[in-house]
Order: C-alpha cells, then sequence, then structure tokens
C-alpha cells in the first residue's frame, strides 16, 4: 500500500479531469495529458507515491526489450503472490507514468498494490531519476536507437547510469552489453550487481551478434548470474543457480530469451528467499507478447504475425529470426523514423520479397529494400489502403502473413484494424 501527502489530493482530481475531458474529445486519447497537468501543478506527485510503495520499486529501461523484459517481470512476481503496479508500454515517459498512477491512486494517494514495475525511457528516466528511489533497477542493453533524440550510444549509456546509481538494493544489468558493464563499475551506489546474459554456443549462433553498440569481449559464467545456454525459435534453455530450465518465448530469438533472462534476474532480486524457479519458469513460458513484438492476432478472419523493429539493431534481429521463405510480408515505416537513410546498415536481404511497402517513409524503405535485393509487389504510402489489400489477399503458401513495422505504424495499423 502507498501513501502520498493529501496536499495532492487537488491535483488527482485535476488530473481526473483533464482525463475525462480528453476522453471526451477523442476517444482512447490524451492519455498523457493529465500527467502533463498534474506534474506540473504537483511535482513532488509521482516522486512520492513511487517511493510509498512497501515492497519497494523496480525501474527497467535500456535501448530495447523494455516492455517485453517488463511484462514478463510482472507475470513472474503476481505468480508469486505479490500484488503489482505497472505502466502501459506505452506510458514509459514522466507524464505517462503519473498519468497511469491516476488510473489506480485514490485521493488520499493510495495505490493498492505492494510493488511497483515500471518501464522507463531512457531519456525521461534520467530526468526524473534523482528524485526516485528504486530499489531494484534493471538495465536490458545499449544500441544506435533514436538517433534524433539520442544522438549516440554513449548518451544513452549516460542517461542510464543516472537511473542506475539510484538502486538502493540491486543493479541488474546485460552482461553481454560492454557499455553497461562500464557503467556497473563507474556507478556511485551501494546496490549489489547482477548480471545476465547468453553463453558462447549462443552467441555462437548468432553470427551478427546481439545486437549492442559494443558487446563484451567475455561469456558469463553460470554459476555467476543467470543465462542462456541455448535457444531455438521461440523455445531455450536457461540457467538458474546452476540448474537448467526450459522456457519458451514470446517470440522467436534469442533477443526475447535475453529479455527473459533479465526478467528472471529481476525476480530473484525482488523476491529473495521466496523465489521459486519452477513456478517462475514456468509463469515466463505462458506469458503472451506485448503488442507487436511478435504478436499473432487473427483479424478479418486471417492470421497475421506483428513484427516491431525499433532501430536498426532490433530490424536486424527481427528479419534474420523470421522464417525463410514467407511469401506475404508487409513493411510499414512511418513519421517515427525521421531520417530513413538510418536502416540502411540492415541486411533486409533474408526477405527475399515482400508483396508491399507502406506508411509516409513507404517510398524510403523500398529503396532501401531494393538495394538488398528484396523484391517489392507495391509500394501504398497510405497504410489503411494497404493493410486491406494485405488483408484480402489469399492465404500465403509459405508461414502466415507478417507485417514488419515501426512504431508510428504500429500504432496506425492498431488503430484501424480495430485493435486494443
Amino acid at each position: 500500500m502507498t501513501a502520498a501527502p493529501v496536499r495532492y489530493a487537488p491535483a488527482i482530481i485535476a488530473g481526473r479531469l483533464v482525463r475525462i475531458a480528453a476522453r471526451m474529445r477523442k476517444r482512447g486519447g490524451g492519455s498523457a495529458v493529465p500527467g502533463l497537468v498534474v506534474n506540473r501543478i504537483a511535482p513532488g506527485f509521482l516522486a512520492s507515491v513511487l517511493d510509498g510503495f512497501a515492497g519497494g520499486f523496480v525501474i527497467v529501461s535500456g535501448s530495447s526489450g523494455k516492455s517485453t523484459s517488463t511484462k514478463m517481470l510482472v507475470a513472474i512476481l503476481e505468480a508469486h503472490g505479490k500484488s503489482i503496479f505497472t505502466n502501459p508500454s506505452t506510458a514509459n515517459i514522466a507524464q505517462g507514468l503519473t498519468s497511469a498512477l491516476l488510473e489506480r491512486v485514490n485521493l488520499a494517494g493510495r495505490i493498492d498494490a505492494e510493488i511497483a514495475v515500471l518501464e522507463m525511457d531512457e531519456g525521461h528516466g534520467a530526468q526524473i531519476a534523482p528524485s526516485l528511489n528504486p530499489t531494484v533497477v534493471l538495465l536490458t542493453n545499449v544500441m544506435t536507437d533514436q538517433i534524433d533524440r539520442f544522438h549516440d550510444s554513449e548518451k544513452v549509456a549516460a542517461m542510464l547510469k543516472r537511473i542506475a546509481q539510484r538502486a538502493s538494493k540491486e543493479l541488474i544489468i546485460n552482461a553481454d552489453d560492454a557499455m553497461l558493464l562500464e557503467l556497473a563499475c563507474d556507478v556511485d551506489s551501494t546496490a549489489e550487481l547482477v548480471r545476465y546474459g547468453v553463453s558462447a554456443e549462443v552467441l555462437a549462433n548468432n553470427p551478427r551478434g546481439l545486437g549492442y553498440t559494443r558487446e563484451a569481449t567475455e561469456r558469463l559464467s553460470s554459476d555467476a548470474g543467470t543465462v542462456i545456454t541455448h535457444v531455438d525459435g521461440r523455445h531455450a534453455t536457461v540457467t538458474l543457480a546452476g540448474t537448467e530450465w526450459p522456457i519458451s518465448l514470446p517470440a522467436r530469438g534469442t533477443h526475447y530469451a535475453v529479455d527473459a533472462a533479465g526478467a528472471l534476474s529481476a525476480a530473484a532480486s525482488v523476491l529473495g528467499s521466496d523465489f521459486d524457479p519452477a513456478l517462475a519458469t514456468a509463469t515466463l513460458s505462458a506469458v503472451a507478447p506485448v503488442f507487436g513484438r511478435g504478436e499473432i492476432v487473427t483479424v478479418r478472419g486471417k492470421k497475421i504475425e506483428f513484427v516491431l523493429v525499433q532501430n536498426p539493431a532490433s530490424f536486424q534481429l527481427n528479419v534474420d529470426s523470421l522464417q525463410r521463405g514467407l511469401d506475404q510480408v508487409l513493411v510499414a515505416v512511418g513519421s517515427d523514423v525521421r531520417d530513413p537513410s538510418y536502416f540502411w546498415p540492415v541486411d533486409s536481404s533474408p526477405l527475399g520479397s515482400v508483396v508491399a511497402v507502406t506508411g509516409s517513409k513507404a517510398h524510403e524503405i523500398a529503396l532501401q529494400l531494393s538495394y538488398q535485393g528484396v523484391q517489392i509487389g507495391s509500394i501504398t504510402p497510405d497504410l489503411a489502403t494497404a493493410l486491406d489489400a494485405f488483408l484480402a489477399l489469399p492465404e500465403p503458401q509459405t508461414g502466415i502473413k507478417t507485417v514488419i513495422f515501426t512504431a508510428d505504424s504500429m500504432r496506425r495499423t492498431r488503430a484501424h484494424l480495430g485493435l486494443v
């Protein structure tokens, strides 16, 4: 149970009135606006509520894998009987976090939950970190990401360092990421360092690497942390405290196995002696994918797999993980990609062919695909038109219909297809 000072009651009321007005104006819209208002009139609200959880709170941050790791961690903790407050993956910036709190907090500033598990954007997390006191911080990786915001990986690492320094109990890092290892050595904190990673065999089976800006030169031993020892599509094996456990993943690829290792490490840190590896791995194996991250849905009677690509590394990892020979792939790149040359380092040739390219940056990404030898059926900038035509096609001969999209196109696809 958390409690914030009663003086925040007027801000809570104001935020809720703004939320009602925003939703009346646009159904499902304005989710961040209430938080923006509350943060402006009561800047201490967010920190006060978060610092009050009896079981502490966890921050999950990094360039990629935040949403999946958070969802896995929440599921494991709930399976152990813990009541959890968490934020949607679309509410990982300061105003979004506050808006999420407004959904649950009462006028006394209380939320009926033992532990908070929060996904945080690197930039916004670094800004508010000095006012927060997380018990556990989980850092996933550092990649070349959102170049219009972060410019370079060193800037991202510096942001993550500010978040890491706030951990009071344990700092959990991906030991295969060299920049995180360096960051951890330089953090001024009494928190215990916990590491997770993959075995040499798993890395060898990923000849392009794991997508990090700089990879560590040595692998983590199974007696020094949580280690992924085998990956085969949506199935993997993880070593916990020297014992191997089979797990199922929400989507194909080593990157999802790494997310699982991070979530298991964080769960063990939060639960301590109450951590049950059998329960944890079984729960993790049943976790559904976060929207767009390898999610398979049925729309208009057609089965579709959604694949979200957020930076060059995730684009490459997901392309490499797809089944070869798919004959119905649609690629949608939207306005969130300010400079499409961002994706030129990606080897998209494994796609072979795509039936359509769409989104506001359709022509730019089509050029990249063409230079990689990918055959393109059509280029249709209007996403709705392209989606309708794609769904109208007969069933594919190989695999299922597959949509590869960036975040902007993901949101527009979701809205157009009525997915909530």
